[in-house]
């Protein structure tokens, strides 16, 4: 335990006695962290913002809360720094920069074209390069189909982004993920079934370019011919773990969850043990920062399955007590907070909330917090989530 957990942790039994003896403790003194989930409205769409209470992981909205953005929100993601939020405006292909100021408030600083309904974005673990995946590549639309790419911004030292470079990488990606100690970079092509597949890429350290690696073949054309590792029936999401050796996919078709093994040439080898099953219609994972356990949502059960990652082999069990956690209607996105590493918040479209949950440090299982669920600002489709500044993140350490 650190220092500053210690800290923290004598600075909340003084809140605590404070509440005993009857006396008023300002929630907002104990934020840990902020939370932000985008709301798709016809034009514009807004974001939530709240703040996390340290002791209880309870949403507090903000003041100001919503804030404007383009029409149409489904994707949002924090700068490794927590200083600064891209959100994806799809009807308007573009991607939006925001400031977190000193009271998790966002400042909206820029916005730029992308290719035509982005779906998805990732950073790399430099920071210097934000990936966005697009469905649609210049001439083409739903009506004449065609390639679909990914869009490459160079990060500046302010997070401004830089002259995008834009490549095909498939007919149709939905999602990304970079990996945390080397430089790949892998996409979800959410094709017909049998050619639902992931890409993987080598990334150039200095313009931020995709290379194939050994399993991915990209040959140009219309469309754009794309083949990669076999992802199941209609692919949906990505996530790999902190040590960049595990990459799962969800497969919202099939209800599985799909492991594979990252090899040194960032070729990816399925678990030979999986696919791993997961609740109704799952549409997000996400793994808590310390690697150890990883989180689904499903969007048709209305829930979150937890499952706990054998360091060794990278598998994932189902996480004792809890295999399947109820949260709000229709989850479509899940984020663990990264100051702590203790609440989970899921954003959910079809109530309009988002939910919060405890995360068990030892386990991985889940408990709804204080004041479930935290009314949005219109149909939730994403949320994430930045720490209030410098932070021990794990206080509890197995």
């Amino acid at each position: 335990m650190s220092l500053k957990a210690i800290t923290r942790g004598t600075l909340a039994s003084v809140v605590s006695l404070a509440t005993a003896l009857g006396l008023t403790a300002c929630t907002r003194d104990y934020t840990v962290a902020y939370v932000y989930a985008t709301n798709a409205k016809n034009s514009p769409g807004t974001i939530s913002e709240y703040g996390v209470d340290y002791q209880s992981g309870t949403l507090i909205p903000l003041t100001g809360s919503p804030v404007t953005v383009g029409k149409n929100p489904t994707f949002l993601l924090a700068a490794p720094s927590g200083l600064f939020v891209y959100v994806l405006n799809r009807d308007d292909s573009t991607v939006q920069e925001f400031a977190v100021q000193g009271d998790g408030t966002l400042s909206s600083k820029n916005t730029y074209k992308t290719g035509t309904f982005p779906t998805s974005a990732a950073i790399d673990n430099t920071g210097k390069f934000l990936y966005v995946t697009f469905t649609y590549q210049a001439g083409f639309s739903a009506t004449t189909p065609g390639p679909g790419g990914v869009t490459i911004f160079p990060i500046n030292a302010d997070n401004s982004l830089g002259t995008a470079l834009t490549q095909n990488v498939g007919v149709n990606p939905v999602a990304v993920v970079t990996s945390g100690f080397n430089h790949f970079v892998y996409v979800v092509d959410q094709e017909a079934s049998p050619n639902a597949t992931v890409l993987g890429f080598a990334q150039n350290t200095t313009t931020g370019a995709l290379t194939p690696v050994a399993g991915t073949t990209i040959t140009a054309g219309t469309p754009t011919v794309a083949k990669g590792y076999a992802a199941g029936v209609v692919p949906s999401a990505i996530a790999e773990d902190p040590t960049a050796r595990f990459v799962y996919v969800t497969d919202r078709a099939a209800n599985q969850l799909i492991g594979y093994v990252v090899q040194a040439s960032g070729a990816l080898v399925p678990m030979v043990n999986g696919p791993f099953a997961t609740g109704l219609f799952p549409v997000s994972a996400t793994i808590e920062p310390r690697g150890k356990f990883l989180y689904v949502a499903n969007f048709n059960s209305f829930s979150v399955s937890a499952y706990a990652i054998d360091q060794a082999t990278g598998t994932p069990a189902g996480s004792v007590g809890s295999g399947s956690t109820t949260v709000g209607t229709g989850p479509t996105c899940v984020t663990v907070e990264p100051a702590l590493g203790l609440y989970l918040y899921t954003s959910n479209s079809l109530d309009g909330t988002v939910t919060g949950e405890k995360l068990e440090p030892h386990t991985g299982s889940l408990a709804g917090i204080q004041n479930n669920p935290f009314p949005a600002s219109g149909t939730p489709t994403c949320v994430t989530a930045v720490p209030n500044g410098s932070h021990a993140s794990q206080i509890v350490q197995p």
